[in-house]
């Protein structure tokens, strides 16, 4: 389902998924129209604008919190031509598996766009290198994040976008062995304990996110 207050952008959104093999269950231009889609036949799915009608303000996000909460499988990408810290973050520590973030600009290059969703869609994270940069302006200097080196920061940014150790090892030109190296030196330096219930993986991009 596709929640987009832009007619050009959500038509011309309808007509690439569609041409990639998607099947369009929904269009619509508000958030309210959305819940009401999504509640008569959940979706796989949801990409939605930050600013719907009809304050323009929030009502997107919102929703996706919504949605979350109501059916908690639902994979969402935002789209957003700024970072809303509050609501973000909100829903990116709630439960980051099968959420996306993108900037609008990110929309046209067609390739990264098409990957975030499919990452999304198959219940992985996808996040914009600039709403993580935005989100982690606000860290203070008693983070532990301050711990890791250069390397381990570059590798734990590439995480938080939602790329594999495969994707990362390539995109910064070193060894898979390297990166998992990298992995398991950021899961110690956050103190993420191998005992934990929980995907050290997830917790150590919620850290990174929400500090």
């Amino acid at each position: 389902m596709i929640a987009e207050d832009s007619t050009l952008l959500r038509e011309g959104l309808v007509r690439l998924l569609a041409d990639e093999g998607h099947e369009i269950t929904a269009s619509v231009g508000t958030a309210t129209e959305l819940l009401a889609a999504v509640e008569s036949g959940p979706p796989d799915t949801v990409i939605l604008d930050v600013r719907m009608p009809p304050t323009h303000t929030d009502e997107g996000l919102r929703a996706a919190l919504e949605i979350r909460r109501r059916r908690p499988g639902t994979g969402v990408l935002i789209l957003s031509q700024y970072v809303e810290h509050r609501y973000a973050t909100e829903l990116l520590t709630t439960d980051a598996t099968g959420v996306g973030y993108l900037l609008k600009d990110r929309v046209v290059q067609v390739d990264e766009f098409l990957d975030a969703l499919e990452r999304v869609c198959s219940g992985r994270t996808a996040f914009d290198s600039e709403v993580v940069r935005q989100l982690l302006a606000r860290s203070s200097h008693s983070d532990p994040l301050q711990r890791l080196t250069p390397r381990e920061s570059e590798v734990l940014a590439a995480m938080a976008q939602g790329h594999t150790n495969a994707a990362i090892a390539a995109q910064l030109y070193v060894s898979q062995s390297a990166v998992e190296k990298h992995v398991n030196a950021i899961f110690d330096k956050l103190d993420l304990d191998r005992s934990t219930a929980y995907s050290r993986r997830v917790l150590a991009v919620l850290r990174y996110l929400g500090s």
